[in-house]
């Protein structure tokens, strides 16, 4: 049986990620029972993970602010405002922003991949290291059934 789970903002856990980007964790596997992960990008111009696919998770992106390319099964398309995508899991896909700045909501059922976010990033909670860069790891995304199959897009 799940639980109901409310967290107000400044109890959402804040992750440093790709090129200075921040991931607030909104709802992670322990809030939700394995059955999803959800968390809020804010994210710049340019920002844009390799071109990956996920073995144990759908996710879906709405993007509430900005615009992007995605790319799915290597077929691009443009992402406006209120956007949304999903991405079965097994499909290869990625990114861009194409705007400014983006606020870009995923969700990921199950839940699991956010250790590999916690595990790449930083929370920003703590003494940001000198030089310390977010850098995705094949390794660690293994780790959390995620493959990555290319560079950034």
């Amino acid at each position: 049986m799940s639980m109901a789970y409310l967290a107000q903002p400044e109890q959402q856990q804040q992750l440093e990620w790709l090129d200075g980007s921040t991931l607030a964790m909104l709802l992670d596997g322990k809030a939700t029972n394995g059955q999803l992960m959800m968390g809020r990008f804010d994210v710049a111009e340019g920002e844009a993970p390799p071109y990956h696919l996920h073995t144990r998770e759908d996710e879906i992106f709405l993007l509430i602010k900005g615009t992007a390319l995605v790319w799915c099964d290597d077929q691009e398309y443009e992402l406006a405002e209120g956007g949304v995508v999903f991405l079965p899991k097994g499909i290869p896909h990625g990114y861009r922003i194409t705007s400014k700045k983006a606020d870009l909501l995923v969700i990921n059922t199950p839940a699991g991949i956010e250790g590999m976010f916690r595990e790449t990033g930083r929370d920003k909670s703590t003494p940001r290291p000198p030089g310390f860069q977010v850098t995705p790891d094949p390794a660690i995304a293994d780790k959390y059934g995620n493959i990555l199959v290319g560079p950034p897009r």
